[in-house]
């Protein structure tokens, strides 16, 4: 907060002759010497020393810049501590709760997952700082929620491979597990069918006349997703298997957390479909329990985005994995009407108007 000149007791009409003198600010005032005020019209010693003390009393009372932005930072990060201390507090009443108990199917959980080739191979991980230990931290990654425990349902197929779906089933809250699941039960055998063979000339027609590379990513017609695993005499070998098909996989697992409260199941859903976990909040969920319907309200940054697949996906997980609480999903799109800029035109006739109404109001009065 600052003040006036006009602020300190006692200026009132000395206010033109202080700042005649180039005393325009409290801060100067208050720096100011008697002498040096008892030469200005109007200003005796008594009145100087008064002035110069009711300044330095204002300026007492107005919080230091850095002092307030200091206050404000020491404010957050108390409450960031806060919230901390809350949180770990509500981790440890639900660890102590679940603590032991078996995951029974249909239970919402989370599971924190390290996935390794045979060979070694970190391919999966549930924290930033495991990632960071595996040397495949991604900062872009790590801002879309790719380093985060699983979001799992027990029991239910399309969260995770046949194997750790079994596994989970037999599991207790907290309860740390190593497996090697055969590649039957994970991605699958390598299979010949899924590997294509075609000609440099038609992979260019496909790919607007860019030159195959190994290792580069390629999707055909079909939306299948393959990788370029060689170029060999004019061909060019893409491979539609999954990149671990044919491995048996070693995982560590640990159920961490069951996901009880309404809001939190949706908002897993959302992110488990694809939409930023920083952009969530964004959407706007309203739930009608009475007609167990919910409405979901897509926000600005999202209506031109192609999000088909991502409704019909969202819609179908939340009427399965809900059935009890969700029945009809409806997803609110709203296109706000953007103001039309007056023609040239039209702005000269809304002027004449203009005047002919002030000119009939002033006839009128007159």
């Amino acid at each position: 907060m600052s003040f006036n000149l006009s602020d300190v007791k006692g200026v009132g009409k000395k206010e033109a002759t202080l700042k005649e003198a180039g005393i325009d600010t409290v801060e100067k005032l208050a720096n100011a010497k008697t002498d040096d005020l008892t030469t200005l019209k109007g200003i005796g010693k008594a009145t100087a020393e008064k002035l110069i003390e009711n300044a330095k009393i204002i300026l007492k009372e107005t919080p230091d810049a850095d002092s307030t932005e200091t206050a404000e930072e020491e404010t957050i990060e108390k409450k960031e501590a806060e919230k901390a201390q809350e949180e770990l507090k509500k981790l440890e009443q639900q660890k102590k709760k679940l603590q032991g108990k078996k995951a029974e199917e249909g239970d919402f959980i989370l599971v924190k997952i390290t996935g390794r080739t045979q060979k070694g191979t970190v391919f999966r991980v549930s924290s930033e700082e495991d990632a960071k230990k595996a040397g495949m931290y991604d900062e872009k990654k790590a801002e879309q929620g790719m380093y985060t425990p699983e979001f799992v349902i027990v029991g239910k197929s399309g969260f995770l491979n046949e194997g750790l779906t079994e596994i989970l089933k037999d599991m207790n809250y907290f309860e740390k597990k190593s497996v090697r699941i055969p590649p039957t039960k994970a991605y699958g055998k390598r299979d010949p069918q899924k590997i294509e063979r075609m000609g440099i000339a038609k992979f260019r027609r496909l790919t607007e006349n860019k030159n195959p590379e190994l290792g580069r990513e390629f999707t055909n017609k079909k939306g299948q997703r393959g990788v370029i695993t060689s170029v060999v005499q004019g061909r060019v070998i893409i491979d539609y298997n999954h990149p671990l098909a044919g491995q048996s996989l070693d995982y560590n697992l640990e159920i961490i957390d069951r996901i009880e409260d309404f809001d939190a199941k949706i908002n897993y859903f959302m992110v488990n479909k694809g939409i930023p976990k920083e952009n969530v909040p964004e959407f706007k969920v309203n739930y009608i329990k009475d007609e167990k319907t919910l409405e979901i309200t897509i926000p600005k940054m999202f209506l031109f985005q192609n999000l088909t697949y991502v409704k019909f996906g969202l819609a179908m997980d939340l009427q399965t994995h809900m059935a009890e609480e969700i029945g009809d999903v409806k997803f609110i799109e709203v296109y706000e009407k953007i103001p039309i800029p007056a023609t040239p035109s039209e702005s000269v006739m809304q002027k004449v108007e203009e005047f002919n109404k002030e000119k009939e109001e002033n006839e009128e009065n007159t």
